[in-house]
């Protein structure tokens, strides 16, 4: 497990909110130079610290009105094989593994709560093994 001091929690911290954030701008916020900042933001990518960049999207602007948390709970036997069914459709932005409530958790992006009614009927419902589905909308994401 790579070790973090506070400096690079500081960096994560920052990159977190705006993955964009210049080196330079961290190296000023932080009180490094910019040559520090870049071997850290390194070493955090080498160690699997830090995965990737990504950028956060509102659905709503792109036409997705209905953001739904699915929560699903298969047969054990199938539960891969439905994982892998999810993870292929386009409306799936996400899949993971969960313990708790269900077995598996993922994001819905549909264009109404029609469209998801129809892909849950049409197509989640059909996957093999599914035994319970318990979908969330989304009213507003805070953060």
């Amino acid at each position: 497990m790579p070790k973090l001091d506070e400096k690079d929690k500081e960096i994560l911290d920052i990159l977190m909110s705006n993955a964009r954030t210049p080196f330079t701008e961290i190296a000023q916020r932080l009180n490094v130079s910019e040559g520090t900042v870049r071997k850290r933001i390194k070493r955090l990518e080498d160690e699997g610290v830090i995965r990737e960049y990504t950028i956060d999207i509102d659905p709503a602007k792109l036409g997705y009105r209905s953001v739904t948390l699915l929560g699903l709970d298969t047969e054990p036997e199938h539960y891969l094989d439905a994982i892998k069914a999810l993870d292929v459709l386009k409306e799936v932005r996400w899949v993971a593994k969960s313990t708790g409530d269900h077995m598996i958790m993922a994001e819905i992006w549909t264009e109404d709560d029609i469209e998801l009614g129809r892909l849950i009927e049409e197509k989640i419902c059909r996957i093999h093994g599914v035994k319970r589905i318990c979908p969330a909308i989304i009213l507003k994401k805070m953060r």
